[in-house]
């Protein structure tokens, strides 16, 4: 068992495959504004930055369209009853988690979800086994900048000596970057393999089970 203290982790496309309802209130929300709708693989390249920016990718002209924020606000409204439709954990997650918990490591989760829904799905999918979970919301800078990450040790009470970050995308790359800290990228979420080398990837995992034998040295 390594000895780390603490792991943060991503959300989506790293503990959670959420994508086939991200695209369902996505496309709920075009229809809605009578917007043309987008296939589940475009969606998987919107995701990553937050439910704004996923918007922005998916309506037509962005934010310069007037029905923007009509859209933005039918998505959240959507997602926060339909985002448990079709989402579960990736295989070995939850075994992952609780071997983790079962050797006194801290968990977080730190996402560019809203934190409503963030911390939702943790208390459903995971109960009991994330000690601090942070969505997007006012007040602090969504990923890649370093903020959620240096709250979560906060509340944590850890350095980031004794931290590891667990992602899946360049945004999870950068955002470790910027904290300080090393990052494990996962192969199985909503960037392959070779995305994530060309973007700096340095650590690859292709299983949750390797999580737990990471050694310190990373």
């Amino acid at each position: 068992m390594n000895r780390f203290q603490a792991y943060i982790f991503d959300l989506d496309g790293t503990l959670l495959d959420t994508l086939a309802d991200l695209a369902a209130s996505c496309n709920h929300a075009l229809e809605a504004c009578a917007m043309p709708p987008r296939s589940i693989d475009e969606v998987r390249q919107f995701v990553g930055n937050g439910v704004r920016v996923l918007m922005q990718r998916a309506v037509p002209q962005g934010e310069e369209n007037p029905l923007f924020e009509q859209a933005l606000d039918c998505f959240r409204k959507h997602y926060l009853i339909h985002g448990q439709d079709n989402t579960a954990p990736y295989p070995g997650i939850v075994d992952m988690l609780v071997s983790l918990r079962r050797h006194g490591v801290r968990i977080a989760v730190v996402s560019n979800k809203f934190d409503a829904a963030t911390k939702q799905l943790c208390n459903h999918y995971f109960p009991g086994l994330v000690d601090v979970a942070i969505g997007e919301c006012e007040g602090i800078r969504r990923k890649p900048a370093p903020d959620t990450v240096n709250e979560a040790m906060k509340q944590l009470g850890v350095t980031r000596h004794a931290v590891v970050y667990v992602g899946d995308s360049d945004t999870d790359i950068l955002t470790a970057r910027n904290a300080g800290i090393p990052c494990l990228s996962v192969t199985w979420g909503f960037r392959d393999r070779q995305f994530l080398l060309d973007h700096g990837a340095t650590a690859l995992i292709a299983s949750p089970e390797e999580i737990i034998i990471i050694p310190h040295s990373l």
